[in-house]
Order: structure tokens, then sequence, then C-alpha cells
């Protein structure tokens, strides 16, 4: 019975641990950019929580009155620890929580950059996102326009 309760215990942990998410902040190079993350719409500076992945993305729209809108996906980190941990003790977690947002971001919609960075003492690491990420944030942003 104690063999039963152990993998009831190790199923609990691995659900638990898909669920997790990251509160991000994400800023801006500009005042008044807006940005939308999925299906939620945030004025810059703002502070969001969002769950880790294995296999989704998070595609943005950032949009600043002075330079074309800028479309990607926001960069995830792995967290090689939660495969280990995952394979040990419950492997068809592994499907929820590979990946996960950074704690930092920040949008540059003018140069068509995001930034991003695990600690604020951190150097900011830039990013641009490939031509097909854009393409793919915008197709999903037109798809949720046009459904309304």
């Amino acid at each position: 019975m104690n063999r039963h309760w152990m993998v009831i215990s190790i199923a609990l942990v691995a659900v638990l641990l898909a669920a997790c998410s990251t509160l991000s902040t994400i800023s801006s190079t500009h005042k008044g950019t807006i940005v939308s993350i999925q299906e939620k719409t945030l004025d810059l500076p703002a502070k969001q929580n969002l769950k880790g992945t294995s296999f989704g993305n998070y595609e943005f729209k950032a949009v600043d009155a002075d330079a074309e809108t800028f479309y990607g996906i926001l960069p995830l980190k792995f967290k090689g620890g939660h495969l280990a941990a995952d394979i040990i003790l419950f492997a068809p977690a592994a499907f929820f929580n590979l990946r996960e947002v950074f704690p930092l971001y920040e949008i540059d919609v003018q140069n068509g950059v995001i930034r991003y960075k695990e600690k604020a003492t951190d150097v900011w690491i830039e990013y641009k996102p490939k031509p097909e990420e854009s393409a793919r944030a915008q197709n999903y942003f037109n798809a949720r326009a046009a459904a309304r």
C-alpha cells in the first residue's frame, strides 16, 4: 500500500510543477507602449503571470505610436533540471513544463527587438524575432481579430 501512495504523491507533485507560473516584468524603451500577449493586453511597464510550457509559445503584439506594430514570440528558457526530475519521478510531466518565461523583458518596438534577462543585475540579451515567428504571431492576432 505504501508504494501506491508514493506513486500518487509523485503524480501530484508533477501536476503541481506543471502548473507553475512565473511573474514576468515587461517594460519598454518607449513610454506608451501597449503589448498583447495571447489573451491579455498590457500597458507597459507591467507584471504578468505566465505559465510554463513544453510545446506552446507566447505570441506578442507590441504597439507604439512612433513605430510599426511589432510581432514576435517571447524568448523562453529551457528548464533542464525539471526535465531530469520529470524523467526520474514522472516522465509524462515532461510534456507540461520544460520551458518558462524569463522574469524580465524589455520590448523595443522601434528597433524590432525584445530583450530579456534572468536577474535585474544581468546584462540584457537581445533577440530579434525571425520573420516566420513574426508572421506566426501576426497571423495569430489577425485570426483573433477576425473571430470577434
